[in-house]
């Protein structure tokens, strides 16, 4: 079957094809009918979503876009007397989740003599995130627990694919057994 244009022949099949491949092409597709984004320089602009951060949930927002690092960004750990201020030096898939669940409160305790460990409400989202070598003064997630691990003694300790580095702290042990126990705020800072 033949469409007739004045003037010119065009087979319905053309005309069909050349509609679907206009429809498909960027630009091409209606506008989104929620209004204009958001003016960058207002404060209100949304970070593009990435693999990385689509879908976490929470109320910190990062103050990054999909190609800007959340490296740098301070989280305190504190209870009615003390802080603990951590410094997030790794932009992974483990730490803009771990970011993405704050603030929360959580409970620290003892673990074998190397470090202070606390339960996270729920696993971090880590695929893509590489493995550690962790050291003294490190914050750890740890896969197989699902948990918060703040090394004060990691002599012995090796590299593994299963302990994620999120940060790094500067505190004694004696001052990091101030937190056992204890309800733990944790919040961005800065």
């Amino acid at each position: 079957m033949r469409r007739s244009i004045p003037g010119l022949q065009v087979p319905a099949i053309t005309v069909t094809f050349a509609l679907a491949l206009l429809l498909a092409l960027p630009g091409c597709s209606p506008a989104p009918k929620d209004g204009p984004a958001p003016r960058p320089d207002d404060g209100t602009a949304r970070p593009r979503e990435t693999a990385t951060t689509a879908g976490t949930s929470g109320p910190w927002k990062s103050p990054t876009t999909a190609v800007d690092s959340v490296a740098g960004t301070v989280v305190r750990f504190s209870t009615h007397s003390e802080t603990l201020n951590v410094t997030i030096d790794e932009d992974s898939p483990a730490t803009r989740d771990f970011l993405s669940m704050l603030p929360l409160t959580l409970t620290m305790e003892e673990f074998a003599g190397r470090e202070k460990i606390a339960d996270l409400p729920r696993p971090l989202r880590h695929e893509g995130s590489p493995g550690s070598d962790p050291g003294d003064g490190d914050l750890i997630y740890f896969i197989p627990w699902g948990n918060l691990g703040f090394y004060y003694n990691a002599s012995g300790i090796e590299f593994s694919d299963q302990t994620v580095h999120l940060g790094r702290y500067d505190a004694t042990p004696q001052e990091l057994a101030r937190f056992e126990g204890q309800e733990v705020h944790v919040e961005v800072v800065r």
